[in-house]
């Protein structure tokens, strides 16, 4: 058989044949906890990258302009946690992703004034729970988690970033 139509044949096979091996590979702590050691992303997966998300107003029908919101309109670390893994969650949906498929966060957390300027691990934690770990979705992701001096706005104390794969 002639060299190049063997090499035609092969190649169309290849793209042609569905993938038996999983592209997104989890591994876990040992022993297991509440994040991933790692993630092997394998050639074929498709791969989404979700820019940092801050909260959303806790009252959606606020008539407040956006320049004058407080920290007290957006909560404390727990509920801006949970406000941005929601928004995260709506974004994914949009494209056709869960939050199974989260391979990676990376959690920017502003000191807390109320806690000296100390950042509220335990509250995101708290809220990151709620997502992660749960009967819909058992499953965690690796993610780095970081106390910064500040986020875009006075009364944010959450911003994260997100990756998706599968």
């Amino acid at each position: 058989m002639n060299r190049n139509l063997h090499a035609a044949i092969l190649a169309t096979a290849l793209l042609t044949t569905p993938a038996t091996a999983q592209t997104v590979e989890k591994h876990a702590n040992t022993p297991a906890g509440l994040i991933l050691q790692s993630v092997t992303v394998k050639p074929g997966a498709t791969t989404l990258y979700l820019s940092g998300q801050l909260a959303a107003p806790i009252d959606p029908a606020s008539k407040i302009p956006p320049a004058q919101l407080t920290a007290a309109d957006f909560g404390d670390t727990k509920i801006q946690t949970i406000s941005v893994l929601n928004k995260i969650k709506a974004i994914l949906k949009q494209h056709g992703y869960a939050m199974s498929d989260i391979i990676k966060l990376t959690v920017f957390v502003a000191g807390d004034p109320k806690l000296g300027g100390k950042m509220d691990f335990a509250g995101m934690n708290d809220g990151f729970k709620q997502f992660f770990g749960t009967t819909e979705n058992p499953g965690t992701v690796a993610r780095s988690t970081i106390q910064v001096a500040a986020l875009a706005g006075p009364a944010f104390l959450v911003e994260i970033e997100a990756t998706a794969a599968r």
